[in-house]
């Protein structure tokens, strides 16, 4: 089946810091705009000064970095987490940020639970260690909101035969670990699973900046560009990103985008697909994008 023209917010929480302050100031947005949304939230410790070490392993990371002006959407305290300062708990800390998010009416599933451990080692991860990962998220997920999640995408858009067995076996819904176009069931190695893969469509922030502009309207005209105003757009906003600094440009990118397509969330574009035994099955495969270091997991021909 074909989806419906929609826009959809994926919002992903990377960071202590991106869901202390950040999704809040989302959610106000959000209300604001009376739109919901499919969130992800790394359940596990912060170690995003990890991250430089991309430098010395990941074509075109630090380009990226300093196109962008990375580090200055972070605060200092979070570009040394895990090295120069001890890592410290994303939501175990702040239990009540992740409720508020679901009693505010949004879709709340796992973005992992080490998100740099996964983004620079899956690929190297045996099963038996995806699934330590995926099952502490659950874990603590369960501890905090009271039901198992349905919900996952893959921190960094990595996705490896290891991961779509471990998180199928977690007894998911849907997921959202690839950039593509269009619903599929993923396969990767030896294994197809018979979970809706629904993929981010549309560059995110951070892979734009410095090559669309910086300004608020340089940026929503640079979104207005890609999106598709007669099919499925997923667009995936981080609390660290569009929760601080570039609010202003995701409020002016919803009120541009509200007045010509429904927002929706990701399981209602799920639940609109019928029977995911009918949708298409298509590779993943590692690949580059525009803007962004290293590689992305892509929806791609078997």
């Amino acid at each position: 089946m074909t989806p419906a023209p929609a826009f959809v917010l994926k919002v992903d929480v990377d960071t202590h810091v991106g869901l202390r302050e950040g999704a809040p100031r989302l959610l106000e947005l959000f209300a604001k705009h009376g739109v919901r949304a499919s969130w992800f939230v790394t359940m596990g410790p912060d170690h995003t000064g990890r991250s430089v070490l991309r430098v010395f392993r990941q074509k075109g990371f630090l380009a990226k970095m300093m196109r962008s002006s990375a580090p200055s959407l972070y605060p200092l305290s979070t570009m040394l987490r895990g090295t120069l300062l001890p890592s410290v708990p994303v939501v175990s800390t702040q239990p009540e940020r992740l409720t508020d998010i679901e009693r505010s009416g949004h879709e709340l599933g796992i973005h992992g639970w080490d998100h740099v451990h996964w983004h620079d080692d899956l690929g190297r991860m045996d099963r038996a260690e995806v699934d330590e990962e995926v099952g502490k998220a659950s874990e603590l997920f369960e501890q905090i909101v009271g039901r198992r999640p349905d919900r996952f995408a893959a921190p960094g858009w990595q996705c490896t035969e290891n991961s779509l067995r471990s998180t199928d076996a977690l007894g998911i819904l849907l997921r959202s670990d690839t950039r593509g176009t269009s619903p599929y069931r993923p396969r990767a190695g030896g294994y197809t699973s018979p979970t809706p893969e629904i993929p981010t469509t549309l560059p995110t922030l951070d892979e734009i900046l410095g090559r669309c502009g910086t300004t608020t309207d340089d940026l929503t005209r640079a979104y207005e560009g890609w999106i598709d105003f007669g099919g499925l757009n997923v667009h995936t906003v981080h609390t660290e990103v569009e929760g601080a600094a570039y609010l202003p440009q995701l409020d002016a990118l919803l009120h541009r985008v509200r007045s010509e397509l429904p927002v929706k969330t990701l399981g209602e574009v799920a639940a609109a697909l019928g029977d995911p035994a009918e949708l298409p099955v298509e590779g993943v495969e590692s690949g580059e994008l525009p803007g962004r270091g290293g590689t992305v997991a892509r929806q791609g021909a078997v």
